[in-house]
């Protein structure tokens, strides 16, 4: 009888006019706030907002004439190895003597530059043709290093010259010193086979190395200078590392590419 009662009672009044009205929480009230403030910051940025994009490429740190194998002209036995590894050399300067069937030649390098290694040694017989060193093309020591990024083709495409670089040196430690800034100067337009990335790092194995993945697209990077820092280049930190970088050090680079517009990927 007495949920009968009740029962009665609310279909003789189904409104409740009688009571007030509470339209929303007071924590309800504040939840709507916040999310109307989000999904209004959401649209700004979506508008006029960008998203940074990057690139990431290994590579080398050289300097920009690259560098040659020397090849040795003559067969024979090596007796004499005329410089050592490090040294600068000048044109046509005497590397190698070597002893022939008609007598004893020596072996002289082509261009000025950097004698970065010497495969040849005193007894070992060369044939004609044969690689016996790796020269560096330099004019001077203060001759600034730059950064060869080895790009797939497909990415290549989509990196503008004057993008920002930063380049992980696989000698400093990053977390420590930072990374070197750079610039795209140029990038290459037709595909490097591994003979033409040997032949101008004067490298084989670096040849196989970034041609691992295909034949890829050279991208030259200035790196930025300093008169700062101990190495003579910009670093992300205030100094960098307490000593100078060489070339022919392998790095990493992350290119900055060109800012999209979220709208322009957020819609069909």
């Amino acid at each position: 009888m007495q949920f009968r009662q009740q029962a009665l009672s609310k279909l003789q009044s189904p409104e409740q006019l009688d009571l007030p009205v509470r339209f929303a929480r007071p924590q309800g009230l504040l939840v709507l706030c916040v999310t109307v403030a989000v999904m209004a910051a959401a649209c700004f940025w979506a508008v006029t907002g960008s998203v940074a994009s990057t690139l990431d490429a290994p590579g080398i740190l050289t300097h920009s004439r690259g560098s040659y194998l020397l090849q040795s002209p003559v067969a024979g036995q090596i007796t004499e190895v005329l410089a050592d590894e490090g040294e600068t050399l000048p044109r046509n300067s005497p590397l190698l003597k070597v002893r022939t069937e008609t007598g004893e030649r020596v072996v002289r390098t082509i261009d000025a530059g950097r004698l970065t290694s010497v495969t040849a040694t005193i007894g070992a017989v060369v044939t004609t043709g044969a690689d016996v060193a790796s020269v560096e093309r330099i004019d001077g020591a203060d001759d600034p290093l730059v950064a060869l990024l080895y790009v797939s083709g497909s990415g290549a495409a989509s990196v503008p010259v004057g993008a920002s670089v930063d380049l992980t040196v696989q000698s400093v430690p990053a977390q420590q010193y930072g990374v070197l800034r750079g610039k795209v100067a140029a990038v290459g337009r037709t595909a490097q086979t591994q003979q033409q990335i040997t032949r101008f790092l004067g490298d084989a194995q670096l040849g196989k190395q970034f041609s691992a993945h295909g034949r890829p697209l050279a991208v030259l990077v200035r790196i930025e200078r300093s008169d700062s820092t101990e190495s003579g280049y910009r670093w992300s930190s205030a100094e960098g590392p307490p000593y100078a970088i060489g070339s022919m050090t392998l790095a990493s680079g992350s290119v900055r590419l060109a800012d999209q517009r979220p709208i322009d990927w957020l819609l069909p």
